[in-house]
């Protein structure tokens, strides 16, 4: 691998404690990466400071040009950037190529972002004073990114934050550092200035973030991970009162009615569960069917499970990569041993690999109990479990009864039901009739204890900016 050291102020820097990336699928080593301490997390801090000043200083057009030619570079690299995700994160290369081309969707969306900070000018109704309100890049921004996205949950950060005007410390996760470091030469090229970007992978998560969340220079801090982490997060940016944006755990119902288009539900609940081998926090995690199409709808998800292809991501005939590490896969396997002892019933799958590489095959649970873990947990992996309801009533409480409330999924044909209870669905994302709803231009985020806070569309822009309001006489 080229790029395993820590990129600060456009240079690299080799350290002597390293961590060792493995590719999942064969359990040996890619690479050893260079591991971040508190200096060079200071060292990042004073490089994207320095940087910022002149950044934010550029007209809101020569960002936008930086950031367009960013996604110019690596749309004409995707095929490198899925490879090398595959090959960190396990993922087959479909999937890998669909991510790259995600990711590399944000240099340009928030390219066009970049000149739309609109402002407002306006009476005071009372004091005939004019109200000025501007937006203003917030300041340094800390980006912590996980292992199952690669590259786009750091370019779903970066790009608005340059966006906005701002200056940012990617931690990237200890299990796929080399994606974000091998972007930077790219964003180099593209125009970025040194310093304004900066990748510290590093062992010590938990102090270098905590270190660089009380430095006053930080203004933003942007988590995706999990709701455990993310609540740390919280407690540690109260102290400086940062601005937190905090994409958490989900746990998303597919609720089919009857009256569902059978190829539509089959195929949008594959893709909401298979998506990234379900590692994922909008992954079907609780699969609602109406119990007048339950046994068709299970035999059939069953068939299309039962057809994925398992193995190495790297070989394009694969559908189903590995599972990020060992620790993934045996959770997965422990969710399939409870949901059966509960009484569940395996459809297909749901027996671990037992040679070399992470591997679970795709599993369909049917009669999975309320009492099951994976009804309450992130599955994180390919297992969907199926569960049927009669009532429109207690699927909505169902669906509802949860601390998370990132994604749902809804299927019907009737679409002012549909609608319905889309409305009454405490999530912050549906899909309706679709099993994906990534998408660059909107706003993704949840409620409840899924996050702050939104990454995409206007509103991810706005994240990293300040609202200033100016009162005046003229």
């Amino acid at each position: 691998m080229e790029y395993t050291d820590l990129y600060i102020n456009g240079a690299w820097r080799p350290t002597d404690e390293r961590i060792d990336v493995l590719n999942p699928a064969t359990e040996q080593v890619l690479a050893s990466v260079a591991s971040a301490g508190i200096k060079d997390a200071d060292d990042a801090l004073d490089a994207a400071e320095a940087a910022m000043a002149e950044w934010a200083a550029r007209t809101p057009r020569q960002r936008s040009e930086v950031l367009r030619k960013a996604w110019e570079l690596m749309t004409a690299r995707l095929d490198e950037f899925a490879h090398l995700i595959t090959l960190e994160n396990g993922k087959a290369g479909v999937d890998a190529k669909g991510e790259a081309t995600y990711a590399a969707e944000f240099f340009r969306w928030f390219a066009e972002e970049a000149v739309r900070a609109e402002g407002l000018i306006t009476h005071a109704p009372v004091s005939g004073a004019r109200i000025v309100v501007q937006h203003k890049p917030a300041g340094l921004a800390v980006l912590v990114t996980p292992w199952n996205y690669p590259a786009a949950m750091g370019t779903r950060k970066i790009a608005p934050a340059l966006a906005a005007g701002c200056g940012v410390i990617i931690k990237p996760a200890s299990e796929t550092p080399l994606t974000m470091l091998a972007l930077m030469p790219l964003l180099k090229e593209a125009g970025v200035p040194d310093g304004l970007v900066n990748v510290l992978p590093s062992k010590q998560t938990g102090a270098i973030v905590d270190h660089m969340l009380h430095d006053p220079r930080v203004r933003v801090v942007s988590f995706t991970g999990s709701t455990g982490v993310g609540r740390k997060l919280l407690k540690g940016a109260a102290d400086q009162v940062l601005k937190p944006a905090m994409e958490l755990g989900g746990n998303a119902p597919v609720i089919v009615f009857d009256d569902a288009d059978m190829d539509t539900a089959i195929e949008g609940t594959m893709l909401a569960k298979m998506r990234n081998l379900g590692e994922a926090c909008t992954a079907a995690n609780r699969i609602y069917v109406h119990e007048n199409i339950a046994a068709e709808f299970t035999k059939r998800l069953s068939e299309r499970m039962s057809e994925l292809k398992v193995g190495d991501g790297t070989d394009p005939s694969v559908d189903v990569g590995p599972l990020v590490n060992g620790d993934t896969r045996d959770k997965v396997a422990e969710f399939v041993s409870d949901a059966v002892a509960k009484g569940a019933k395996i459809e297909c799958g749901g027996t671990a690999h037992d040679g070399t590489g992470y591997f679970y095959p795709p599993t369909v649970l049917s009669n999975v109990p309320e009492t099951a873990a994976c009804v309450h947990d992130e599955i994180f992996g390919p297992v969907a479990a199926v569960q049927t309801f009669s009532d429109q009533e207690d699927v909505i409480k169902r669906a509802n009864d949860t601390e998370y409330g990132l994604v749902a999924y809804v299927f019907s044909e009737d679409f002012k039901r549909a609608l319905q209870v889309c409305e009454r669905l405490e999530y912050g994302m549906v899909g309706l009739n679709r099993g994906l709803v990534s998408d660059p231009a909107a706003p993704f985020g949840g409620v409840k204890q899924s996050g702050l806070g939104r990454e995409g569309g206007h509103e991810g822009m706005l994240e990293f900016m300040e609202t200033q309001y100016i009162s005046a006489n003229w």
